[in-house]
């Protein structure tokens, strides 16, 4: 199964995040302002961005390149992951239902979240994530 790990990060929450994702799956984690591939091209893709604003994806960089996926990721297993700083969580939700939406397969009921900075045991967790997004 090919397997795609892309993300945003401005602090650097997000990117240990997607490494230790990436670390689980077997692959290399590409900031999407990197990215240069076809992520549909992919069977199954982690997927991470923190909350900005009023709990959204990052506006100027994930947001525009995964509004350009979503209706191509139908079939696919995709695995979500960021960090926040305030609120509870919307912004994950709110993606969770997109890609429903979007007729993917979310490789667990909900993406994996942090606090700001990932403590060992939510690496652990995208570790784990990864190794969900590779089966």
């Amino acid at each position: 199964m090919a397997a795609a790990v892309i993300y945003w990060s401005g602090t650097g929450n997000t990117e240990a995040m997607a490494k230790a994702v990436a670390e689980g799956a077997g692959v290399e984690a590409v900031s999407v302002t990197d990215f240069k591939g076809d992520a549909a091209a992919f069977d199954a893709l982690g997927l991470g961005s923190p909350a900005m604003g009023d709990e959204v994806l990052e506006e100027s960089d994930f947001e525009p390149f995964f509004a350009g996926i979503e209706g191509k990721i139908s079939g696919k297993k995709i695995a979500l992951f960021g960090s926040y700083d305030w609120g509870d969580g919307q912004w994950m939700r709110t993606w969770e239902d997109r890609v429903r939406a979007a007729g993917a397969t979310l490789v667990n009921d909900a993406g994996v979240i942090s606090n700001l900075e990932p403590s060992d045991d939510i690496l652990a967790q995208c570790r784990e994530l990864g190794k969900k997004l590779a089966e």
